[in-house]
C-alpha cells in the first residue's frame, strides 16, 4: 500500500508533469489539426492570389509595383507639363521640316521632268507649225512605210561580233517559258551580260512581226482568267519588272498582264526590259498586251538615253538594232480595253479623241509621235496625228475643262467633266493610264473614274517614291498591290540618310538644268551688283533665278542649298555659280544629252526638217524658200533671232559656195554648230576657273562641302537584281 502510495506519489509527481506536458500535447495535436485543416484553404487562396498578380502583370505590366509615389507639387507638375509641351512642338516642327524638304524635293523633281519635255514637246510644235503654214510640205515626204518595214524585217545582212561579254545563252523560235528563265537569269546579273547580237535581232523582228497583226486597240476579257493584272511605265527598272513577276507570276491563259507603254529611258537596263517584255509577248501571244507610251519613240530615245544604250551594249551594231526597235514601236497597239469596259491608254484624252477614228488609223506611219509621217502621194491628216497625241501625252486635272497642257507642253489637261462625256460616249466604267510618277504608285481622280498606275519605284532616287500594279477581278474590281525594290539598301540607311539621298539627287538634277543658264544667269545676278561684291538681296536672287530659268520652283526654300553659307537678309550668287562649275555638276551635264544633242543623233527629223522647207522638192534649198520658211515662222512663232541674222545663217551652210544647200550641207552645219557649242562652253569653263571679275578665289568651303555630299549621295552601287529583295502590300479598295 505504501508502496503503492509512494508510487502512486510518484505517480502524483510525475502525474502533475505529465498533466502539463499533456496540455502542451493535446494543444500541439489540436494546432496540428486546425493546421492540417487550413492547410488547402490557405494554398488555394495564395493560387488564386498568383494567378490574379500575373494577370494584373500582364495586362499592366511592371509598373503596377512600383512604389506609389507622391503627388507632384504644383511647380513640379508645370514644369512637366510644359516639357511635354516643349517636345511636342519639337517634334512637330521636326516633322513640318521633313515634310517641306519631301516636297520640296519632288516639285524639283516633277518640274525638271516636265520642263525637259517641254524641249522635246517644241519639236512637234515646229513641225506642227511649219505643216500648218506650208500645206505642200504635207503632200510629199518618205517612201511608204510600209515597203520599209517589210525589207527591213526581211534584212538578212550579216551583224558584226561584238567583243566583251557575250553569253551563251541561245534563244529560239518560238520560245518557251524555258527561254524566259534563261533570259531573268541572263539580264539580272550585276556583269553587262549581253545576248549575242543575232538573239537580240531575232526577238525584235519576230515581235514586229506579230505586232503588225495586232489591232490599235486590244481587247481583253477575264472571261477564262477571271482577272487580268495592268502594270504602268517601267522606264528600264529591271527589278521592278521581275518584282512584279516575282510576287504576281508569270503570264499564262489564267494570269494575263497588260502593260501601259514607257518600257525604256532613264533606266540603265531599258534593253533589257524590252527584250524581256517582247520574249514574254512571243511565249504567251494571248497573256501580254503591251500598249505604246510616249516614251516608245526614237525622238524621246536620243534626247532620254535609250539611245545611247543601245550603243553603249552594241557599239558595232546599234543603227541596225535601232532601225528594229523603230519597227516595234510603229507596230505597237496605242491601247487595251478590257471587258468593253476599261479603257488603258498610256496618257489620257482630250475632248475630240475618238475611239473609232483611233481604231482605224495607221498606226504605223508613226515611227515617231513627235516627228509628222509625211509619205510620198499621201497627204497629212493632223486631226488623225492630234488623236494620237492626246492619248499618249495628256493628263487628268481637278478642274473642269479641256486646256493644253503647257507644263509638258504637249498634249491637254482634261478636267472630271470633260471624263464623264468621254466615259459617257463611248459606255465605259472608268479607264487606267499611266505617264505619271506618283509618290505611292497608284492615285484616284475624277470620282474614281481614272486611275493612274506608275510601277517603277526608286524613279527618281533611292526611296523617292514607290511602285505599284493594279489587280482586276472579273467585276473589274482594282486591287493595288505597292512595292519597293532593293528594299535591303533602303534599310541600311537612317531616316536623315534617305532624305539626303533625295535631296542630292533633286538637287544634282536642278543643277544640271541650271548649267543650260549658267551665264545668263550670271548676266541677270550682276544687274543688281553694280559694285561687283558678289552680294544680292535674297528677293533679287529669288526673281533672277525664277526669271531665267521659268522652272516655278520654291527658290526662297532652295537658297541655303543654292548658295551654301550666306547669311539670311543677302545672298552671294558667286556661291550658286561656283555650284554650277563643281566637277561633280560638269560630269553630270557630260553624261546627260542635250536637245541638240538629240536632234542631231535623230537624223530622220532634221531630214523632215530639210523636206518641209524645200518646198518644190528639189532636195536642195534655195535662199529664197529658206526665206520663205523663215517669214512664217517668224509670224506664228517668234523669236529672238532677227531674219537677216537667220539668212546669214543659211549663206553659212552653203558649204560649196553654189548658192544653194543640199542635204549633206544642212546635217553637217548643224554637226560643226554642235561642235562649237561644246567647245565654247569648254572654254568658258577654263576662263572662269582662273578669273572672276573681282573676286579671284577659289569655290567656297560651304560650296566644296555641298557637292561633295551631293558626290556621295548619288553614287550608285550595282549588283546583282533579286526579286525576293522588296517590300510590298496589298492595297484593297475602299468601299
Amino acid at each position: 500500500m505504501l508502496c503503492s502510495c509512494g508510487c502512486l506519489q510518484k505517480a502524483g509527481g510525475g502525474g502533475k508533469r505529465r498533466s502539463s506536458s499533456s496540455v502542451e500535447d493535446a494543444s500541439s495535436s489540436r494546432m496540428s489539426e486546425l493546421e492540417s485543416n487550413s492547410r488547402p484553404q490557405t494554398t488555394e487562396a495564395a493560387s488564386t492570389r498568383t494567378s490574379s498578380l500575373l494577370q494584373l502583370f500582364h495586362r499592366k505590366g511592371p509598373k503596377c509595383f512600383r512604389k506609389p509615389q507622391r503627388p507632384k507639387s504644383p511647380m513640379q507638375a508645370e514644369k512637366t507639363i510644359r516639357a511635354a509641351i516643349f517636345i511636342q512642338k519639337w517634334y512637330r516642327q521636326h516633322q513640318a521640316r521633313q515634310e517641306m524638304r519631301k516636297r520640296c524635293n519632288w516639285q524639283i523633281f516633277q518640274n525638271l521632268e516636265y520642263a525637259s519635255e517641254q524641249d522635246q514637246a517644241e519639236l512637234y510644235k515646229f513641225f506642227h507649225e511649219l505643216i500648218k503654214h506650208m500645206p505642200q510640205a504635207a503632200g510629199t515626204g518618205n517612201k511608204s512605210p510600209t515597203s520599209t518595214c517589210t525589207a527591213l524585217l526581211e534584212e538578212s545582212e550579216a551583224l558584226m561580233e561584238e567583243v566583251g561579254d557575250i553569253v551563251s545563252t541561245k534563244v529560239e523560235i518560238p520560245i518557251m517559258k524555258s527561254h524566259i528563265d534563261l533570259l531573268i537569269d541572263v539580264f539580272r546579273k550585276k556583269r553587262s551580260n549581253r545576248l549575242h547580237p543575232k538573239y537580240v535581232v531575232l526577238i525584235l523582228r519576230e515581235a514586229a512581226k506579230s505586232l503588225k497583226e495586232m489591232p490599235n486597240l486590244s481587247m481583253v476579257s477575264t472571261a477564262v482568267s477571271q482577272q487580268v493584272t495592268v502594270c504602268g511605265d517601267l522606264h528600264g527598272k529591271l527589278d521592278d519588272l521581275l518584282v512584279v513577276l516575282c510576287k504576281n507570276g508569270l503570264p499564262s491563259t489564267s494570269n494575263p498582264y497588260v502593260f501601259n507603254g514607257d518600257f525604256v529611258d532613264r533606266g540603265k537596263k531599258g534593253l533589257e526590259v524590252l527584250l524581256l517584255l517582247l520574249s514574254l509577248y512571243l511565249a504567251f501571244p494571248n497573256a501580254v498586251f503591251l500598249n505604246r507610251g510616249n516614251h516608245e519613240d526614237s525622238v524621246m530615245n536620243a534626247r532620254y538615253g535609250f539611245s545611247r544604250e543601245v550603243e553603249r551594249k552594241y557599239p558595232r551594231n546599234y543603227k541596225r538594232l535601232l532601225r528594229l526597235i523603230d519597227e516595234v514601236y510603229r507596230w505597237l497597239p496605242l491601247g487595251s480595253i478590257i471587258n468593253n469596259r476599261v479603257l488603258i491608254v498610256h496618257g489620257g484624252f482630250s475632248d475630240n479623241t475618238d475611239l473609232d477614228l483611233i481604231k482605224s488609223i495607221d498606226r504605223s506611219k508613226y515611227v515617231s509621235i513627235l516627228r509628222p509621217p509625211l509619205t510620198e502621194g499621201q497627204p497629212l491628216d493632223k486631226a488623225e496625228w492630234q488623236q494620237i497625241f492626246d492619248i499618249m501625252w495628256s493628263d487628268p486635272q481637278s478642274v473642269p475643262g479641256c486646256i493644253p497642257n503647257t507644263l509638258r507642253g504637249a498634249g491637254v489637261w482634261f478636267g472630271p467633266d470633260t471624263t464623264e462625256k468621254f466615259l459617257e460616249r463611248h459606255r465605259l466604267s472608268y479607264m487606267i493610264r499611266s505617264h505619271e510618277c506618283k509618290p505611292n504608285g497608284h492615285e484616284f481622280t475624277h470620282d474614281n473614274k481614272v486611275i493612274t498606275i506608275f510601277s517603277a519605284s526608286n524613279y527618281y532616287a533611292l526611296g523617292s517614291n514607290k511602285g505599284a500594279y493594279i489587280r482586276l477581278n472579273n467585276q473589274l474590281v482594282p486591287r493595288f498591290v505597292q512595292y519597293i525594290s532593293a528594299a535591303s539598301q533602303a534599310k541600311k540607311l537612317t531616316f536623315k540618310q534617305r532624305v539626303g539621298i533625295v535631296e542630292s539627287a533633286a538637287l544634282k538634277e536642278l543643277a544640271v538644268k541650271m548649267r543650260e543658264y549658267r551665264d545668263e544667269l550670271e548676266t541677270e545676278f550682276k544687274k543688281y551688283d553694280p559694285d561687283d561684291k558678289g552680294y544680292i538681296t535674297i528677293s533679287k536672287w529669288c526673281y533672277v533665278m525664277e526669271k531665267v530659268t521659268k522652272l516655278g520652283l520654291p527658290w526662297r526654300l532652295l537658297r541655303e542649298k543654292l548658295a551654301p553659307g550666306t547669311d539670311s537678309k543677302s545672298v552671294n550668287y558667286f556661291r550658286t555659280l561656283d555650284l554650277l562649275d563643281t566637277d561633280v555638276i560638269l560630269e553630270a551635264e557630260a553624261d546627260g544629252t542635250s536637245v541638240m544633242d538629240a536632234l542631231y543623233a535623230n537624223k530622220t527629223s532634221l531630214e523632215t526638217i530639210f523636206n518641209i522647207i524645200d518646198a518644190d522638192k528639189s532636195g536642195e534649198i534655195t535662199l529664197d524658200e529658206f526665206e520663205k520658211a523663215i517669214d512664217l515662222l517668224d509670224a506664228h512663232m517668234p523669236g529672238d533671232t532677227s531674219k537677216s541674222e537667220m539668212l546669214e545663217k543659211c549663206r553659212m551652210m552653203d558649204l560649196n559656195g553654189d548658192g544653194k544647200v543640199d542635204l549633206n550641207e544642212f546635217l553637217e552645219a548643224f554637226r560643226l554648230s554642235d561642235i562649237h557649242r561644246k567647245q565654247q562652253q569648254e572654254a568658258d569653263i577654263r576662263k572662269r576657273s582662273t578669273t572672276r571679275s573681282s573676286i579671284n578665289q577659289p569655290p567656297s568651303d560651304s560650296v566644296t562641302k555641298l557637292a561633295n555630299i551631293i558626290s556621295k549621295n548619288t553614287l550608285i552601287i550595282e549588283q546583282d537584281i533579286d526579286p525576293m529583295d522588296c517590300e510590298s502590300k496589298i492595297i484593297e479598295p475602299t468601299k
